[in-house]
């Protein structure tokens, strides 16, 4: 079985997979850091040296090799991997593949990421609420056409790590 975490960045996608992977003894693959580790340079530095093409096919190329391993495991996806290319009609046809979003309000994921922009690149140059509160509304807009196309929901808001990991077990099981 392959769990697929997808989701806006701040949704905790990574947080999610690293215990979900603990609970069901599987291993967690983080998509944005095999990247990172295959091509042995941060992302943004990717993007700025051989820009977002590049990364997405790469992206891609990596995804697939995943869908086709035989290993039970958790994958947390980029928060825009699901809508470039081909993505979430390879997750619906793979074998034993279940696509998960971890939905987020805006206001959740504007809390969230408010106090760790600086860590995000994408959002890094954002200094005020408000704005990163339209800047979010604007992404989710665009992008949860192709995040509803998962099979499974769980809303994040309000919730412990521990309670979104039994909502997901209770799920596939």
């Amino acid at each position: 079985m392959k769990i697929v975490l997808l989701g806006y960045m701040g949704c905790g996608k990574t947080a999610i997979g690293k215990k979900l992977s603990k609970t069901l003894k599987f291993p967690f693959i983080d998509l944005d850091a095999a990247i990172e580790a295959d091509e042995n340079m941060l992302i943004t530095k990717l993007f700025e040296t051989k820009g977002e093409i590049f990364f997405r096919k790469k992206e891609n190329i990596l995804l697939k090799a995943f869908l086709e391993n035989q290993q039970d495991t958790v994958l947390a996806l980029g928060g825009g991997t699901p809508c470039y290319g081909n993505v979430m009609q390879l997750l619906a046809q793979a074998d034993d593949v279940f696509p998960i979003y971890l939905s987020a309000t805006a206001h959740t994921l504007t809390e969230r990421l408010f106090l760790e922009k600086e860590s995000r690149p994408m959002i890094a140059h954002i200094s005020d609420k408000e704005i990163l509160n339209d800047f979010i509304r604007k992404h989710l807009f665009e992008r949860n056409f192709y995040y509803n196309q998962a099979p499974c929901k769980v809303k994040v808001d309000e919730k412990s790590i521990e309670e979104i990991v039994k909502e997901i077990v209770a799920l596939l099981f």
